[in-house]
């Protein structure tokens, strides 16, 4: 048993594409370990990942990834983010506003317990 999941961890080591089917969540690794369980290495049971993702391999690159890409997401996010650094500039150019009102500092004695 051991010795079929090495050789079917060879056989997906030679054949990228089938990491590719994996990626764009077409098949499973467990779906293709059973295709290898039954049918081994044979070109006809293993003819449409190939073909399939060979097509493909050669036009996924950075064009693709950004071509996937939802710019008014982006968008939204890198307002949020910009919102949020305004608060925490704002949060800490006041702190030193809110500690001059407070006034100083005077810590509780030792000796003295809940309104003594």
């Amino acid at each position: 048993m051991n010795d079929k999941k090495e050789n079917f961890k060879v056989f997906a080591k030679s054949h990228p594409e089938l990491v590719n089917s994996i990626k764009s969540g077409d098949t499973s690794w467990q779906k293709l370990y059973e295709i290898y369980d039954i049918y081994g290495e044979d070109e006809r049971a293993w003819k449409n990942y190939f073909n399939k993702n060979n097509s493909n391999a050669t036009s996924l690159g950075i064009g693709e990834i950004v071509k996937n890409i939802d710019m008014d997401s982006v968008q939204k996010h890198i307002n949020t983010a910009q919102k949020a650094l305004g608060l925490v500039q704002e949060l800490t150019a006041g702190k030193g506003v809110s500690s001059a009102v407070k006034g100083p500092l005077n810590p509780r004695p030792i000796n003295k317990f809940f309104e003594d």
